[in-house]
C-alpha cells in the first residue's frame, strides 16, 4: 500500500501485482478468447463452404435430372420422325445417297451428343458430393476444436474463480488500511486547512493588505513598513518580506500566492486524476493543480510539471517558502511530480499515491530535484532530468504500472494500452475504499469519474426531470471472472475490463438502445461532463453496446 509520506519507498518503488497465478490465468484467457474467436471464424468458414458445396451438389443433381430429360425429349422426337432410330433405318427408309448420309449424320450426332452432356453432368455430380464430403470433414473439425477450446477456457474461468476466491481475504485488509490512511491523511489535511486560515487571520488582524508580487521584486526597495527575509545564505531573499507585530516576525507573501495557496488548500481532498493538465475543478493532477491556481492568481504556469521546472526561477531547498513550487524525482525518474509548499517539510498536491489532493511531506535530499518561487516571474529556460528508460514510470508521486502487471493483453498473451491504470491496484483488485459512490445503490467508480457522473446526472434531472440509470458499474476480479463464465463472447478476459478500473458504467433507462432520446442525451452531453460511448461500442462496429459508457476525463 502507498504510505503516506515520501521516502525510501518512494524512490524504490514496489508494485503490487497480482499473483503469478492470476496473471498466468489472465493470459491464458486472453490467449483461449482469441483462439476461440479464430475458431469460431473458421467453424462459419466450414459451415459457408459445406453450405456451398451443397448447394452445388444439388444444383449438378438438377443438371443430371434436366440433361436426362432433353436427352430424352431429344430422342423422342427422333423417333417420331424416324422411328427407332439406326444407320438400317436410315439407309432403308432414305430416298436417295444425300437423304441416307444425313440421316445417318443425325443417328451418330444423337449418341454422340447424349453420351457428352449425360456424363458432363454425372461427372458435376459426382465431383460436387466429394466437396460436400470435405466440406462436411472441415466443418466437423473446426467444431471439435471450438469445443476443445471453450473448455479449456471453461477450466481457466474456474482457476480464475478460485484464484479471486483465495485474494478476498488481502483485498478486505488492503480496504481496511487504505480506510485508515484516508481517514489520518483527512485529519492531517483538516490542521493544515486550519493552521492556513489561522496565518490568514494574523495578517488581517495586523493590518496588512498583501502587497503585489511584484512590489516584492527588490528586497531593497519594499512596500512601507515591510523588512527583508534574510535566506540561508544571509542574503535578503526576493519575492517575501517580513514584518514584527507584537514583538512576533510575521512573514508576508504576495498576495498572488496567497490566493493561489488558498485555492489549493480549498482543493484537499479533491481526486487525483491520471491525466495530463488535470485542472479540476472536479479533479486535478499535480502539474495541472499547480498551473490551475497560480495562473488564476495571476501568476501563468505551463501546462505538464517538466515545463514548470524548466521555465520557474529557482531558489534554494533552504529558503523553502508557502508557496513555492517543490519539484520531484528522483532524477532517474524525471520531472514526475510538483506540489506547493506549505513550509519547509511539508507541501499540498495531487497525489498519485493518495488518489487525492493531500498535504504530504516534502521528500529529502536525493528526490527532491529543485525549488522554484512562481511570484519571480520566469527565469532562463533550464535543463529538466528525463526517465531512464530502464526505470518504472512515475507521474504525480504514483507509478503507472507496467502493461503486464495494469492487465490489458493481446490475443496472444503480449501487452497493449492500459489508459486504466491507476494508484498501484491491479485491475479489479481496488480496495472499495479507494472509490467513491455513484449516490446509486452500491455503485462506485474511480472518484473523479464518480464526481462526473452525479454532475451529469444532475444535468440530466434538471432537463429531463429524472437522474440518469445505471445497472453497472465498478466490477471486481470476481464478478469479471462471473460475468465472463455466463457471457464469455460479450464479456472482457477477467482483468482487462474498463469496469476493473471504475472507469466504466453500463446505462438503463433508455440509454441502453442507441435510437432513443436517452441515449441521444448521453451523446450529445455526456462528452461535456467526460463520459463516453467508445468507438467500438457504436452502430457499425460488429460489438454493439449502446449501453457501455467509459470515463476519459474533461479537456
Amino acid at each position: 500500500l502507498p504510505g503516506p509520506r515520501f521516502g525510501v519507498g518512494f524512490a524504490h518503488p514496489k508494485v503490487a501485482p497480482p499473483p503469478p497465478n492470476a496473471s498466468q490465468v489472465q493470459r491464458e484467457l486472453s490467449v483461449l478468447a482469441e483462439r476461440i474467436r479464430n475458431a469460431k471464424g473458421k467453424v462459419a468458414e466450414a459451415t459457408a463452404k459445406l453450405s456451398a458445396a451443397r448447394a452445388e451438389r444439388e444444383a449438378a443433381e438438377l443438371a443430371v435430372e434436366r440433361q436426362q430429360a432433353e436427352v430424352d425429349a431429344l430422342s423422342a422426337s427422333a423417333y417420331t420422325s424416324m422411328g427407332r432410330p439406326s444407320k438400317l433405318r436410315a439407309m432403308l427408309t432414305a430416298t436417295d445417297p444425300a437423304n441416307y448420309l444425313e440421316k445417318s449424320w443425325v443417328v451418330e450426332y444423337l449418341r454422340t451428343e447424349q453420351d457428352e452432356r449425360l456424363n458432363a453432368a454425372l461427372r458435376r455430380h459426382r465431383k460436387a458430393v466429394a466437396a460436400e464430403r470435405a466440406a462436411l470433414g472441415l466443418e466437423r473439425r473446426a467444431s471439435e476444436r471450438e469445443a476443445e477450446l471453450v473448455q479449456r477456457n471453461r477450466d481457466a474461468t474456474n482457476r480464475a474463480d478460485a484464484i479471486s476466491s483465495e485474494l478476498r481475504t488481502p483485498i478486505e485488509a488492503a480496504s481496511a488500511a487504505v480506510t485508515a490512511q484516508q481517514l489520518a491523511q483527512k485529519k492531517r489535511n483538516a490542521r493544515t486547512a486550519k493552521a492556513w486560515r489561522r496565518y490568514l487571520d494574523r495578517l488581517d488582524e495586523a493590518g496588512i493588505t498583501p502587497p503585489r508580487a511584484s512590489s516584492l521584486l527588490d528586497p531593497a526597495n519594499l512596500p512601507g513598513g515591510l523588512r527583508p527575509l534574510k535566506g540561508a545564505n544571509g542574503k535578503p531573499q526576493p519575492g517575501v518580506a517580513q514584518v514584527t507585530v507584537n514583538g512576533k516576525r510575521l512573514l508576508v507573501l504576495p498576495k498572488e500566492t496567497i490566493e493561489a495557496v488558498s485555492a489549493a488548500i480549498d482543493a484537499l481532498g479533491k481526486p487525483y486524476v491520471p491525466r495530463d493538465h488535470g485542472e479540476g475543478p472536479i479533479a486535478y493532477s499535480c502539474d495541472g493543480l499547480v498551473r490551475k491556481v497560480f495562473s488564476d492568481a495571476g501568476l501563468e504556469q505551463p501546462a505538464g510539471a517538466r515545463k514548470q521546472y524548466m521555465v520557474g526561477k529557482p531558489v534554494s531547498v533552504r529558503d523553502i517558502r508557502p508557496g513555492d513550487l517543490v519539484f520531484v524525482g528522483p532524477a532517474k525518474y524525471g520531472v514526475q511530480h510538483v506540489g506547493i509548499a506549505l513550509d519547509e517539510r511539508t507541501m499540498v498536491a495531487a497525489d498519485g499515491r493518495l488518489a487525492s489532493v493531500a498535504v504530504t511531506d516534502i521528500p529529502g535530499k536525493g528526490t527532491l530535484l529543485g525549488v522554484t518561487r512562481p511570484s519571480l516571474g520566469e527565469g532562463s529556460p533550464r535543463k529538466a532530468p528525463l526517465r531512464d528508460k530502464k526505470e518504472l514510470t512515475w507521474r504525480c508521486g504514483g507509478v503507472e504500472l507496467p502493461l503486464s502487471v495494469a492487465g490489458s493483453l493481446n490475443g496472444d498473451g503480449t501487452a497493449q494500452g492500459a489508459t486504466g491504470a491507476w494508484g498501484g491496484y491491479p485491475n479489479g483488485l481496488i480496495p472499495p475504499s479507494a472509490l467513491c459512490s455513484v449516490g446509486i445503490g452500491n455503485h462506485a467508480l474511480r472518484c473523479d469519474a464518480a464526481q462526473a457522473f452525479v454532475a451529469m446526472s444532475r444535468e440530466h434531472a434538471r432537463q429531463t426531470g429524472r437522474p440518469l440509470c445505471i445497472t453497472d458499474s465498478y466490477r471486481t476480479f470476481q464478478q469479471q471472472v462471473d460475468l465472463y463464465r455466463r457471457k464469455p463472447s460479450l464479456a472482457a478476459v477477467p482483468g482487462t475490463s474498463n469496469h476493473g478500473w471504475g472507469l466504466a458504467i453500463d446505462m438503463c433507462g433508455g440509454v441502453e438502445s442507441f435510437d432513443t432520446p436517452a441515449y441521444r442525451w448521453m451523446a450529445k452531453y455526456g462528452p461535456a461532463f467526460g463520459w463516453i460511448n467508445p468507438e467500438w461500442a457504436r452502430p457499425g462496429r460488429g460489438r454493439e453496446e449502446p449501453w457501455h459508457w467509459e470515463y476519459v476525463g474533461r479537456g
